[in-house]
């Protein structure tokens, strides 16, 4: 149904776009910083998870119109800003209980589902994802072969398992930083406060950028 050349056309254009930090990327590094590599891979698959329901939102014409309306873009985007800031605020609030929360086994912890939906969260309501999908999707798929919506969700599954090993990549490397922070709990405390105020910072960022038209 779909081409090897248009999956690979596609994935080197994907890899392109995955590999510039942006919202997801800062995201997941944010969260490693603060919560650790677990937290942070949590948040990836979430991520994921997310793209393919942007895939499907684009495949069945949501994200033209996202394209197309300043207002829905919007709101979109401010949306996932305000939960950026959210969460950054909370891991701020809470940076000294991090050596604490360091002991606790990870099948222990309680909030792994809270951390999946935060995750999934931030990923379908990333408007540098949305915008990727609406411009570009289209421009992979043969109308001749029909099924057009099941070769955009194949196209959006492509991107989705790039992006997951990619940016379990920044996690993994991220909460490797962190554990060298972690021999202290005052220096704990501060790695938990520089990744809320990183997150902070990425959504003022989001809400303050993007198409002006």
């Amino acid at each position: 149904m779909v081409s090897t050349q248009q999956l690979l056309g596609f994935a080197a254009m994907a890899l392109a776009i995955i590999v510039i930090p942006g919202p997801t990327v800062l995201f997941v590094v944010g969260r490693a910083l603060a919560h650790g590599r677990a937290t942070a891979l949590t948040s990836v698959v979430g991520n994921e998870l997310g793209v393919v329901v942007l895939t499907a939102a684009v495949a069945f014409g949501v994200g033209s119109i996202v394209e197309r309306s300043v207002v829905v873009f919007t709101a979109l985007k401010l949306a996932g800003a305000a939960y950026i800031v959210y969460l950054g605020a909370q891991a701020f609030r809470h940076r000294h209980a991090l050596h604490e929360a360091m002991g606790r086994p990870a099948e222990a912890d309680p909030g792994r589902a809270r951390e999946l939906w935060q995750g999934f969260v931030v990923g379908v309501t990333n408007p540098k994802t949305t915008v990727f999908f609406a411009a570009v999707l289209p421009q992979f798929v043969d109308r001749d072969l029909g099924h057009v919506p099941l070769q955009m969700m194949v196209f959006g599954l492509v991107f989705a398992v790039i992006a997951l090993l990619c940016d379990s990549v920044w996690g993994l490397a991220a909460g490797t930083a962190r554990a060298w922070f972690a021999r202290s709990p005052r220096r704990l405390a501060a790695v938990g406060g520089t990744g809320g105020l990183m997150m902070i910072g990425l959504g003022f960022a989001i809400a303050t950028t993007g198409r002006k038209d």
